[in-house]
């Protein structure tokens, strides 16, 4: 059998390869498994990450990022982990070509964004052109004063309307299925910030120029841009198979160490509760690094 791993990375996004890049510079025994569907990826253009001024797609940041982890030495498999066990003092993992042990692992394996109801290929299409945006915080700069639509119906869509209230006069929240049925503390707070309110069902149905139609129960709307406000989906299956504690939010649970409650496992990024951004998500895997470094310290020495 060969010689258990000091670290499984599981997920390839920036929290994952963070920690890969610490880790491997630690001199560590390590494997990352990437199934390829990092939400960073999908970004058009960020330009709020430090360093990059003119903006960097999540294409080439996650591209610079695995280079620059394996130069250091860090192996990467592109697969999904679909099973993950306790065995003893390691944790076996297993993927459609193959599995391993390791002594700890870190799970960065994200959440999915739950998509608004419109064809495929026109979701992507209009993703790429910015007509389809998922993060105020990223990019509300972008459609500063330009006609923006908010699709949601619950506590999340009336904060991303209200948050996005602030970079543009022209915010429309767009009940997704039915009607908006708001609590009344809600209508009144959206309507004195001059926000419109529209039932649904809210479909995206077309792109014409540099915009995207909207058709709802009370006609089609035009937009600059569109954010869905309908939550996401976290990966936390691995971390439930190993028995990991769970928060109220749906969240892996963790400790200021990013310590999972589970002792050897840990968990960074968009999978633990947080500001869903990618220098956090960064900042994360160099914690989940160090501590995982410190701890393996502590039951042996780790000597050159």
């Amino acid at each position: 059998m060969d010689e258990p791993l000091d670290c499984l990375i599981i997920g390839g996004g920036p929290a994952g390869l963070t920690a890969a890049i610490y880790l491997s510079r630690f001199h560590l025994r390590i494997l990352l498994v990437d199934a390829g569907k990092s939400r960073a990826a999908m970004i058009p253009c960020t330009h709020n990450h430090a360093g990059f001024p003119d903006g960097i797609s999540g294409v080439e940041l996650i591209a610079r990022m695995k280079d620059q982890a394996q130069l250091y030495g860090t192996r990467i498999e592109e697969d999904r982990v679909t099973r993950l066990d306790c065995d003893g003092e390691l944790f076996r993992a297993t993927w459609g070509s193959g599995s391993a042990s390791a002594r700890t692992v870190l799970l960065a394996t994200g959440v999915t964004n739950r998509r608004p109801p419109m064809d495929e290929e026109l979701h992507d299409d209009a993703l790429a052109r910015g007509l389809i945006r998922y993060c105020p915080i990223c990019d509300g700069y972008e459609v500063t004063d330009k006609k923006v639509g908010v699709i949601g119906s619950d506590a999340n869509g009336v904060a991303e309307a209200l948050f996005l209230r602030s970079f543009t006069v022209d915010v429309t929240l767009i009940a997704p299925h039915a009607e908006l049925d708001l609590p009344a503390e809600d209508h009144d707070t959206l309507k004195a910030a001059g926000i419109v309110m529209v039932d649904g069902p809210a479909e995206a149905v077309a792109i014409t120029g540099e915009c995207i139609i909207v058709d709802t129960a009370e006609g089609h709307f035009t937009f600059d841009s569109v954010y869905p406000a309908l939550g996401s989906d976290t990966h936390t299956q691995l971390a439930e198979m190993v028995g990991a504690r769970l928060g109220d939010d749906g969240c892996i649970g963790v400790d200021a160490r990013q310590r999972t409650s589970v002792p050897g496992v840990y968990a960074a990024g968009d999978v633990v509760i947080g500001l869903d951004q990618i220098s956090h998500a960064m900042g994360e895997g160099g914690v989940a690094a160090t501590t995982i470094r410190n701890d393996l310290a502590k039951v042996a020495p780790l000597l050159r």
